[in-house]
């Protein structure tokens, strides 16, 4: 039985949950999703400038566990920038 998923502190909803390449129909394109959490990540790491042990004590979460988290978001980004896809910002 695998073990129960903590809940992280996320404390920014975006108002936006599409970004896509420009003069491309959505409809066209791939998707890659990110979540709430990876998000979070993103913003305190590089919008609010904060260390990742600084973070990962706002989101509520070990150092190692932000940084997988960080990692992931990051390996999702660079796909759909160099892959031309679509990001959806995941509520789950």
């Amino acid at each position: 039985m695998p073990r129960p998923r903590l809940c992280r502190c996320v404390k920014f909803r975006p108002h936006t949950r599409y970004f896509k390449p420009q003069g491309i129909p959505l409809r066209e394109l791939e998707e890659v999703e990110l979540t709430l959490e990876e998000l979070e990540a993103l913003r305190l790491k590089n919008a609010e400038g904060l260390e990742q042990i600084d973070a990962a004590k706002k989101m509520k979460t070990s150092q190692s566990t932000f940084q997988r988290i960080l990692a992931s978001a990051y390996r999702k980004i660079t796909e759909a920038l160099v892959e031309g896809k679509a990001i959806k910002i995941n509520e789950a």
